[in-house]
């Protein structure tokens, strides 16, 4: 199982920062976390980077056991 990583309004959508998840692809990621969290995070979804162990991932990227899936909004700031 993958654990999952909110930052930034992701987490303030999905109501928590962290979470695991059985998926096998980046892609099925975000269509469960669609599902899962309801219509606030999927509309920022599309906006956000994925990130898999610290490393930018498309939705075909594989996911093993023990991977940290990271959602990142995108930020602004100064």
């Amino acid at each position: 199982m993958a654990h999952l990583r909110f930052l930034g309004p992701a987490a303030a959508a999905a109501g928590t920062a962290h979470d695991d998840i059985d998926a096998r692809t980046v892609d099925e990621v975000v269509s469960v976390l669609a599902a899962r969290y309801g219509p606030s995070l999927a509309a920022l979804l599309p906006t956000c980077c994925i990130r898999v162990n610290g490393e930018e991932a498309d939705g075909t990227r594989n996911l093993g056991a023990h991977d940290e899936v990271a959602v990142l909004p995108p930020m602004s700031g100064g």
